[in-house]
């Protein structure tokens, strides 16, 4: 299935407008035959066991999405499409669950997990609030430190999807997508000092920010406009201004700015957003970053700690975006670990990570399937 742009209508905010692309404009064609980056020499040996690693853990997951009947015997209809974790209902663990199936080539619809995909993307359409804001219901009030998690990563989806989808799913991205960019939009501009300026937190009306919350948000800005959404400029560019804010003197980066020593997931969401945003490509503050995460998992070292999974996720990412020996020295050690350390259903539960291992296992997936370039966030 070949994507189209979305057409996404303007959203009652005058400064935020949101168009769509030309009629000629490249589509991206989505093929379930999907293989490894065969550009790397280096890394060509693992593609015949990354292949069928990711196929036993899209089969973990596809087990682990809830069906209508299974959602009536919890008495929680409303969670048919979504996927078992320890946070039950959160629209961010399903979406991304729902984009590791895309990032192997499946589409919607169509194929082994067309259905799966169709269900969860119908789950996240149904949490779409009159605000724009994606939380289901089931988790209103029970968002532990605030909602704008789940919500930038759900925005993500939608926006990778849209294009993929039948017509009357799509009619419904059209009417839920604007809403949640420009929440996230409107987000942004609620912080006055110059500390957290550009910044998201994990709440619409927060006045603080943290490079954590701001990496999701860049995100589904960065898909946004990849679809055709007319992202201002300035949104991006302030939120560049503050990742640089919370540079360290070691060339990683801090959760707020001046707030604390680097980390390899802090790392990888700083040098992410540096790259999708090309504004930092090849400088000597990305490179300087690349061989940070490159020192921090050297020898036999396996990925741990309190946010193991979300570090494999970003550091993949990003590090995909540098490329050249940084991506094939992070790219043996991401192959090497994740598929020692597989379990026998498929899955993975990387230490330390909340969420269960449905998240675990979409991480881990994502992180593995970026050479594939099957989602359009992932395109260098």
């Amino acid at each position: 299935m070949r994507r189209r742009p979305g057409k996404h209508a303007p959203v009652g905010i005058p400064t935020i407008v949101l168009t769509c692309l030309l009629a000629g404009a490249v589509c991206i064609l989505i093929t379930s035959n999907a293989t490894a980056d065969k550009a790397s020499t280096a890394l060509d040996k693992f593609k015949e066991p990354v292949d069928k690693s990711i196929d036993r853990a899209l089969e973990f997951l596809a087990d682990r999405q809830l069906t209508d009947a299974q959602a009536a015997r919890l008495r929680k209809p409303a969670l048919a499409g979504s996927f078992n974790s320890s946070m039950r209902g959160n629209t961010g663990i399903s979406s991304l669950c729902v984009m590791a199936f895309l990032s192997k080539g499946h589409t919607p619809g169509t194929g082994p997990y067309g259905h799966v995909i169709n269900k969860g993307v119908d789950y996240i359409l149904s949490t779409s609030q009159s605000n724009g804001l994606l939380v289901s219901p089931e988790r209103s009030g029970r968002n532990g430190s605030g909602p704008m998690y789940a919500h930038c990563i759900a925005t993500l989806l939608l926006s990778e999807v849209s294009g993929m989808v039948t017509p009357t799913r799509q009619k419904k991205i059209d009417k839920a997508l604007p809403k949640a960019l420009a929440l996230i939009l409107t987000a942004q501009r609620v912080r006055k000092n110059s500390r957290d300026a550009g910044g998201w937190r994990y709440r619409p009306d927060s006045r603080d920010s943290d490079l954590s919350l701001t990496g999701w948000a860049m995100m589904a800005l960065r898909s946004a406009r990849l679809n055709g959404a007319a992202v201002p400029t300035k949104s991006i560019d302030d939120a560049v201004k503050y990742v640089m804010r919370c540079r360290t003197r070691d060339w990683g980066f801090s959760y707020q700015p001046r707030s604390g020593s680097s980390s390899p997931s802090r790392v990888g969401v700083g040098l992410l957003c540096l790259e999708l945003c090309g504004q930092q490509h090849g400088s000597e503050v990305t490179k300087r970053a690349a061989d940070y995460i490159i020192r921090r998992y050297t020898g036999n070292r396996h990925f741990s700690g309190s946010h193991a999974a979300y570090s494999v996720y970003y550091c993949s990412q990003a590090m995909f975006q540098v490329g050249g020996k940084h991506w094939e020295q992070w790219g043996q050690r991401l192959y090497t670990t994740l598929l020692k350390i597989q379990k026998k259903d498929g899955s993975w539960i990387l230490s330390g990570s909340r969420g269960g291992s449905s998240y675990s296992t979409a991480m881990c997936v994502l992180a593995m399937t970026v050479s594939y370039r099957q989602l359009p966030i992932y395109q260098r």
